[in-house]
């Protein structure tokens, strides 16, 4: 059995006290995509919250975070969903306006400090 990835780039990294995520699409468990940005945009971040919680983190670790949209008619809708998911401080953030692969709408990807 091969221990390469099947993709070229690493889904966690830790540097020190530095949590770097690769961007997550909101994939459902079973492969699928969600039909919407509020779908997907929860999806996101269950899929952030397991990962940060393999490193004994939580959201409130989240101190950036990057979010691609593929419509900008879905950012108010984005923005709801985004904001249940911190309190104060809120992470700094930057949101880019991007094509996606496969049918996503979102990806987000974060850097987390323990």
């Amino acid at each position: 059995m091969s221990s390469t990835p099947a993709l070229p780039f690493s889904k966690v990294r830790r540097i020190g006290q530095t949590v770097y995520l690769s961007g997550e699409i909101g994939f459902n468990d079973d492969g699928s995509i969600p039909a919407t940005i509020e779908e997907q945009t929860h999806q996101c971040f269950a899929r952030i919250q397991t990962t940060l919680q393999a490193e004994g983190l939580d959201l409130s670790h989240v101190v950036s975070a990057t979010c691609y949209l593929t419509d900008t008619d879905d950012f108010a809708a984005f923005n709801s969903v985004y904001a249940d998911y911190f309190q104060a401080p809120l992470p700094v953030r930057t949101t880019i306006k991007c094509e996606l692969m496969v049918d996503a709408k979102v990806e987000i990807t974060v850097i987390a400090m323990d």
